[in-house]
């Protein structure tokens, strides 16, 4: 089911969006509000696990499309998510080595969507973010990605590198986007593959790339450092995507 609504502005209205079970990605809070109500909705956000932030009165103003927040602005997911085992029963269910994206710190919302998109065009079986210093589903995204989360569970995870190490029990290889790795032509990315990319500057965490398989560059003649993140996920996932059908026509 998706949700129509993406950003939610008031105590009352962003109460009754935790009750009726609506994921909100994050609650922007007046600092040093702590009244009754407001409690009650920092209560209910801490149990759902949304990211909290607290802001001055400029900032929510800044956020604010009515200009009545009281205090309160909740950003709502466009989307449901999926779990980590919807994502795997996908790939169990099409018959295939399992194909994963694990997106670490992409901020951008059209980022994610073209990611998205990218990821169910090129066969992928799911996508996993993390809850904290990303961008959730929210309505950008899902426009951005032209329809592709109808078709793309997308699993939202409080530790990355913990999901790594339960994938890696599943069997899957992790490979990284990094512009010092091996060439991705000369990597083997066949088997059953996560492909983890960063967020545009910063790239992949060091925790993340200590975890990874292979760590692959995108060949490069220009005289810039890098692609768009979205754009560097779209060559990878294409030359997974080579790979697995060259082997099966050999």
């Amino acid at each position: 089911m998706a949700y129509s609504e993406s950003q939610i502005e008031g105590r009352n209205a962003v109460m009754e969006a935790f009750r009726a079970g609506k994921t909100v990605d994050k609650l922007y809070i007046l600092d040093g509000c702590n009244d009754g109500p407001v409690l009650s909705i920092k209560r209910e956000a801490k149990k759902q696990g949304s990211l909290l932030r607290y802001v001055d009165k400029e900032r929510l103003d800044q956020l604010s499309q009515t200009g009545r927040h009281q205090g309160v602005i909740a950003t709502v997911a466009a989307y449901e998510y999926a779990e980590l085992t919807d994502v795997l029963a996908a790939a169990r269910e099409s018959g295939e080595p399992p194909f994963l994206f694990l997106l670490d710190g992409i901020e951008d919302p059209h980022n994610l969507g073209a990611i998205i998109r990218t990821a169910h065009q090129a066969g992928a079986h799911g996508v996993i973010i993390p809850k904290n210093r990303a961008v959730g589903l929210t309505a950008t995204v899902a426009r951005t990605s032209a329809g592709a989360l109808n078709y793309i569970p997308v699993a939202r995870v409080t530790n990355l590198s913990r999901t790594m190490e339960e994938l890696k029990e599943e069997g899957l290889w992790f490979a990284c986007a990094d512009m010092d790795g091996q060439c991705m032509y000369e990597c083997d990315l066949r088997g059953p593959m996560g492909l983890v990319i960063g967020a545009e500057g910063e790239g992949v965490s060091r925790l993340l790339k200590e975890k990874c398989d292979y760590q692959v560059s995108i060949p490069m003649k220009g005289k810039l450092d890098s692609l768009n993140a979205s754009v560097a996920a779209g060559v990878l996932a294409y030359e997974v995507l080579r790979q697995r059908d060259y082997s099966k026509k050999a």
